[in-house]
C-alpha cells in the first residue's frame, strides 16, 4: 500500500526526536526537501527542550505545510498527543506536545512512539510498501518494535502496542540483549569500536556479533508468535553491523516451530536514512 497522489502532494514535517538528538524534516511530494539536524542537551528544563523543537520546526517550516508529525522515544497518549516519561528526557512528565504545537503553527499535529514512526515510514516510504502487516525493528541503544496491522499503524491506547523490549529473557530482557548498549554493557566495547573490529576479521567481535543475531533471532520469533506479520524490517544504528549478525540471527529464526510461517515471512533491511522522519511525517496521513 502506498500513499495516493492527493496525499504525496501534501507538504508536512516530521520531527524525531530520541533525547540527545533532534531532526526536522519538510516532506514534499513524497520526499525530503529539506531537513534539519541538531544535537541538544536533554538534560534541559521542560521549557528549554521545548523551545529547541520549535526553533527546528521553525527552520523547515513554510506557509505550505499542512501538518506536523512527531516521533518520541516515550508512550504517548495518541489521541490527545500527550508525551509521557520520555526515556531520555528527565525534565518532560507529561507534556501536552500536540497541543503546544498546533498552538504555536496553527495546523494539525501527531504525535507517536518514534518505534511506531519507524514501522509507518517503512511501509510507505522504505522496503516494505508491498506488505500489510509489517513488524519494524529499531536497534540503537533501546529495542523498539512498531507494528502495522492490515495497512495501519497500530499503535495501542498509549502508544505501547509492539513493546516486545520489556518481555522477560534470559535474565533480563529482550532489550538488554537486542540494543547497542549491550555490547558496552557486557564485553566493554563501544558498537563503533565493536563494529570496526568486525570489519578487520577480529574472532572475538565476530563471535560477540553471532551471539547477538541468536538473541536478535529468538526476538523476531517472539514477535512471530504474537503478531504473524508477513515481514519484519530492521533497522537503527545497528544497520551498519548488519551483515555480521545476519546469518546467526536466520539460522535461529529458521527454528521456529511453524516452517510454513517461516517460509512465508520476510526479513528485510532498512535502507533509508531518512526513514524516522518520513514517518513521523506520515502520521498526517494515518
Amino acid at each position: 500500500m502506498i500513499f495516493s497522489q492527493d496525499k504525496l502532494q501534501k507538504n508536512v514535517i516530521g520531527v524525531t526526536f530520541g533525547g540527545k538528538y533532534l531532526s526536522a524534516a519538510r516532506i514534499e511530494n513524497g520526499t525530503v526537501a529539506q531537513i534539519v539536524h541538531r544535537e541538544i542537551n536533554n538534560r534541559e528544563t521542560e521549557e528549554v527542550i521545548l523551545s529547541e523543537i520549535i526553533h527546528t520546526i521553525n527552520e523547515v517550516f513554510t506557509d505550505s505545510v499542512v501538518g506536523i508529525g512527531v516521533g518520541m522515544p516515550s508512550l504517548v497518549d495518541v489521541k490527545n498527543g500527550i508525551v509521557i516519561n520520555p526515556t531520555n528526557i528527565p525534565s518532560w512528565h507529561k507534556v501536552h506536545l500536540k497541543d503546544i504545537l498546533e498552538e504555536q503553527f496553527n495546523i494539525p499535529a501527531y504525535i507517536n512512539n518514534d518505534a511506531n514512526c519507524f514501522a509507518l515510514g517503512e511501509k510507505y516510504f522504505g522496503v516494505a510498501k508491498d506488505f500489510e502487516n509489517i513488524a519494524g525493528i529499531t536497534i540503537a541503544t533501546g529495542f523498539g518494535v512498531g507494528l502495522i496491522i492490515g495497512g495501519k499503524l497500530y499503535s495501542g491506547r498509549n502508544a505501547g502496542a509492539g513493546e516486545f523490549c520489556s518481555i522477560p529473557y534470559r535474565d533480563h530482557d529482550y532489550e538488554y540483549y537486542c540494543s547497542t548498549k549491550y555490547f558496552e554493557e557486557k564485553y566493554g566495547l563501544k558498537s563503533d569500536i565493536l563494529l570496526a573490529r568486525a570489519k578487520k576479521k577480529d574472532k572475538i567481535a565476530l563471535a560477540i556479533y553471532e551471539l547477538f543475531g541468536m538473541d536478535l533471532g529468538n526476538a523476531i520469533k517472539t514477535i512471530m508468535y504474537a503478531v504473524d506479520p508477513d515481514a519484519i524490517v530492521i533497522g537503527g544504528r545497528i544497520g551498519e553491523a548488519y551483515d555480521f549478525f545476519k546469518d546467526s540471527m536466520l539460522k535461529t529464526v529458521n527454528s521456529f516451530i511453524y516452517k510454513g510461517t517461516v517460509k512465508n515471512i520476510s526479513i528485510l533491511r532498512s535502507v533509508e536514512p531518512n526513514i524516522p522522519v518520513y514517518g513521523a511525517a506520515a502520521l498526517c496521513f494515518e
